[in-house]
């Protein structure tokens, strides 16, 4: 009895790490794009629906949820890229409401866009067969598919960190996101910076959003609750802070994955619990500094 308890504990805690991986995917993005131009991309969650959807097409069209996988997340950050140029660029400089205002209704647009050219029915998106199984890991037996998001989460962090931290464009992006003025009296062209960085956030949605597709299904409303939830996670992390998204994330997903497992009627707003906790001790996140918003 307690073995059998004790091995279905670590089944989700496991899970709590797979659904926390989509979070952090999702909240670096957001928090790459506020942290550097303060834009609250309410079409993330969106985003992120059309990933799931773009690979569901890719797989039909090539038959490999490879090709899928590669090409989803580009597609969708191609798609981020002209976002940028041409409709949130013309707001830099006004309030931070209105580049809201903006993506909200971008996110209703591709949302009411899904269900014309999809459907209203939720899709199946099916992992390869290599992913298909269940590994023992001793302790537990685990779903492949889902040790392969925990992975593909594990090397985009890694990857992501090279990139900011050994690059040259990462480190103007990073100095970009703490003085975006002195930036632009080195002769540094900003607009270009933050192209990339709404394009890479884009992608990262389309990759956490084809990632969840096999485990959640694909459904034109899939980003409207995870928005939210990832917006959680961003606050609690600290706007803007990286290391606060991966971190908030991962606890997110464990927090939200237990109580699952133990009361399954409070999983609906124990992140809304946590994020108040969060922010009584302490406002501006675990990893936050006061006064981005200024």
């Amino acid at each position: 009895m307690l073995e059998g308890t004790a091995a279905a504990l670590a089944a989700q805690a496991f899970t709590g790490l797979v659904l926390g991986g989509i979070f952090v995917l999702l909240a670096i993005g957001l928090s790459l794009i506020f942290g550097l131009m303060t834009v609250v991309n309410f079409a993330h969650g969106a985003l992120y629906m059309l990933g799931a959807y773009f690979g569901f097409f890719l797989l039909g069209l090539t038959g490999s949820f490879w090709v899928a996988l590669a090409l989803a997340p580009l597609m969708v950050g191609v798609l981020g890229l002209g976002i940028e140029r041409f409709m949130v660029r013309r707001l830099y400089g006004r309030s931070v409401d209105d580049p809201l205002l903006l993506t909200f209704g971008l996110s209703l647009v591709f949302v009411e866009a899904a269900r014309v050219i999809w459907g209203k029915t939720g899709l199946t998106l099916d992992p390869p067969r290599a992913l298909a199984g269940f590994v023992d890991l001793g302790f537990v037996v685990f779903p492949t598919y889902r040790l392969f998001v925990i992975g593909v989460t594990a090397a985009v962090l890694l990857g992501l960190w090279l990139f900011l931290a050994r690059t040259n464009v990462g480190l103007v992006i990073r100095a970009g996101s703490r003085d975006p003025l002195m930036v632009r009296a080195l002769g540094i062209d900003v607009g270009r910076v933050w192209l990339l960085v709404f394009g890479l956030g884009a992608a990262l949605a389309g990759l956490a959003g084809i990632l969840a597709g096999p485990m959640r299904g694909v459904y034109a409303e899939m980003g409207v609750t995870i928005i939210i939830e990832s917006f959680v996670v961003v606050v609690v992390g600290g706007m803007g802070s990286l290391t606060g998204a991966v971190v908030a994330g991962l606890l997110i997903g464990e927090v939200v994955s237990l109580t699952t497992f133990f009361a399954p009627k409070l999983a609906d707003i124990v992140v809304f619990l946590v994020m108040a906790a969060v922010l009584l001790l302490r406002p501006s996140g675990l990893f936050g500094e006061a006064g981005l918003l200024e």
